[in-house]
């Protein structure tokens, strides 16, 4: 299914987190002009966190907020959703404090794989469905 304009902006945020994600893996290959030690990972993925992430979490949030009604499948998702930002916020603030980074930043790629592919495969689909043209014109103007 080609991706609605409106949500498309999120998709390519996307892109950027899943590399994120690729880079913390365990075993994970060096990646040009990203760090490669555990502790230069982590302090990237949290310069990451809070520049982008954390904000991009706070726009799906607010048009999730917008959308929910639309269909039964999307109010459902809307909360677990909200639910999994909550948890990788919890898990991108344990990085500083974590005694196994390389398993612990592993467990945050799984999960931030996993997020994102809900939403592309899943919510995305389904917003695209029945949402109205009006709640798709909102989406657009609080995404471009």
């Amino acid at each position: 299914m080609k991706r609605e304009e409106a949500l498309a902006p999120l998709s390519r945020e996307h892109h950027s987190t899943l590399i994120l994600a690729q880079l913390l893996k365990k075993d994970a290959p060096v990646y040009h002009q990203l760090p490669a030690e555990p502790w230069d990972k982590a302090k990237y993925a949290q310069e990451q966190f809070n520049t982008h992430i954390s904000k991009h979490f706070r726009k799906e949030e607010k048009l999730l907020e917008k959308v929910k009604d639309c269909h039964p499948e999307v109010k459902v998702l809307a909360d677990e959703i909200k639910f999994e930002h909550e948890q990788l916020s919890a898990l991108f603030s344990s990085l500083t404090n974590s005694q196994n980074l390389v398993n612990t930043m592993d467990g945050l790629a799984g999960s931030l794989q996993h997020h994102i592919r809900k939403e592309e495969r899943v919510l995305f689909p389904l917003l695209q469905e029945h949402c109205s043209a009006e709640q798709l014109k909102q989406i657009h103007e609080l995404l471009h």
